[in-house]
This record gives C-alpha cells, structure tokens and sequence, in this order.
C-alpha cells in the first residue's frame, strides 16, 4: 500500500518495535451466548479475570434474541493479551498497561516506573 490514502496506518505499525511479540493471540471463539449490543463485552475465565472483549458473532449468532443452539452459535473475542501487548508495544502506554494489570492508579510517570522496575 503506497500509504497516501486516509486509511494509512501510522509508521509505528508499518515498523513496529522488535520487542512487540508476535506470536502473541489475537482472537478467539467461544460458546458464549452473545446478541448484537455485546460488543465490548468482557469475556471472563472460571477465576473471573478478563480474558478477551467481544467484538463479533458467526451467523448463526444473529438469532440470538430468541433462541441459541451451543452446536452452532459462536461469538469471535479480541485476546486481552493482544491489547495489552499493543499498548506497551505500538503505543507505547506502558503506564496504563500497569495500571490496568496491577490495579492501581499511578499519580506520576516516576512512580509507575518504580512499579515497573
């Protein structure tokens, strides 16, 4: 792509980092039972930790408001291992990542970097 369009993605993504991970997960699908308005919605683990955020569903999902059937209904989740990664790594907001795997909120960039150390 010669870059010059209003889609262009920003040099940061054209040359990422060496230290951006990539075989780090990206998507998943599961069985949770979703209906349009989910997107955004949290996908949570058995201990109850955020594990992706939903953001699609198979077709078989759109009839969801009235029935679901487990064999086929499947909703599509971004890994929250990937935004993370994506906001250390392109976006350079180690400070929030921090944040939001910590649980704590940082006043300062100097005190959130004595955390990260």
């Amino acid at each position: 792509h010669s870059g010059k369009e209003d889609w262009a993605l920003p040099e940061r993504w054209m040359d990422p980092p060496s230290s951006l991970d990539l075989s780090t997960p990206v998507n998943f699908v599961s069985t949770a039972d979703i209906i349009g308005g989910n997107s955004g919605s949290p996908v949570l683990d058995r201990d109850l930790e955020v594990v992706g955020l939903v953001f699609d569903g198979n077709i078989e999902s759109l009839p969801g408001d009235y029935i679901y059937l487990p064999e086929k209904n499947r909703s599509v989740s971004v890994d929250v291992r990937v935004i993370l990664e994506a906001l250390d790594e392109i976006y350079d907001l180690d400070r929030l990542v921090l944040e939001l795997t910590t649980g704590r909120l940082f006043e300062t960039e100097e005190e959130a970097d004595q955390v990260g150390r």
